[in-house]
């Protein structure tokens, strides 16, 4: 539940180049924390529900009531289990509340659930008291850099020739000289990897999720001493959630998802957690609201 120091679930994400937000669920309060932070409500693309507990959903539809009111330039996809589209469609019939911009609702399960020419974002059910899913969103690779100034010296076209070369494919010119686009390429950008796993207990699935992820979101609710409340209500304690990141090969975790019990002046507080969870696996941050994390493409 929300505290003065915390407010309840929500993460965005930012594609790089591409003038867009996308959300990880939206708790109440997500637009009053939008308008603090230095992100636009007008770029939100995307919202990815895990799934229909109230920290998780219930900031959603006076999210998308202020984008009709903002005249939303875009159209927002809504992604989550069922009933995400009866819970959208029976508030907005109760609420009267009609889009002035194009509003799709996908159903997900298990596998793809989003492709373009640059990300993919796919799903996997987590182990919740509720049907929950994690998310993973990987960039595609991308060609290295292309040594314009070789292609003019040895005389190659500007034009399509480059885009093919770019690619990686071989040309042949009018005059029988054939170029292979390898050796005018730098090394390919491998694409990154983010993430998203709440609400959940340690399971495989989030694993799976994880594997090699440059960036690792993993709820932590509990301490370590309370892992029988941990179990029972199918949440991570702080050590599950380092456990996944250690087993997936992942480069970072950050943990998130705190419950209450644990905040400054009792007994356990969030850096406890955080000890815990880097007794596991070095390379874990906490989340803090407005905090930012840069998720940085690995070299080869």
């Amino acid at each position: 539940m929300p505290t003065r120091a915390r407010n309840v679930s929500c993460v965005a994400l930012r594609p790089p180049q591409r003038g867009e937000v996308w959300l990880f669920d939206c708790g109440e309060g997500t637009q009053h924390q939008l308008l603090r932070s230095d992100l636009n409500i007008s770029q939100v693309a995307r919202i990815f529900i895990t799934h229909m507990h109230g920290d998780h959903v219930l900031g959603l539809m006076g999210l998308l009531a202020t984008c009709g009111m903002t005249a939303h330039a875009r159209g927002i996809t809504i992604y989550g289990p069922r009933p995400i589209a009866d819970y959208v469609r029976e508030v907005s019939r109760r609420t009267q509340f009609q889009t002035n911009y194009p509003l799709d609702v996908v159903e997900v399960k298990d596998g793809l659930v989003f492709e373009d020419e640059e990300f993919t974002v796919a799903c996997a059910q987590l182990k919740h008291r509720l049907t929950a899913y994690g998310y993973r969103v990987v960039e595609k690779d991308r060609p290295g850099h292309f040594d314009v100034e070789k292609a003019r010296e040895l005389g190659i076209p500007a034009g399509p020739l480059y885009g093919k070369l770019k690619q990686g494919e071989t040309v042949t010119l009018a005059d029988g000289r054939t170029f292979r686009g390898a050796d005018f390429c730098g090394p390919v950008q491998r694409g990154r990897v983010v993430a998203y796993c709440t609400d959940t207990t340690y399971c495989r699935a989030s694993v799976a999720l994880a594997r090699d992820a440059d960036l690792l979101i993993h709820e932590a609710t509990f301490a370590d001493a309370d892992e029988v409340l941990a179990v029972r209500s199918t949440h991570s304690t702080a050590r599950m959630a380092a456990r996944v990141a250690s087993e997936a090969g992942a480069r970072r975790l950050v943990i998130t998802h705190f419950s209450p019990r644990y905040f400054p002046g009792n007994d356990v507080g969030p850096d406890d957690l955080l000890e815990e969870a880097r007794a596991v696996f070095p390379m874990t941050e906490m989340a803090q609201d407005f905090r930012a994390f840069d998720v940085e493409r690995r070299e080869e």
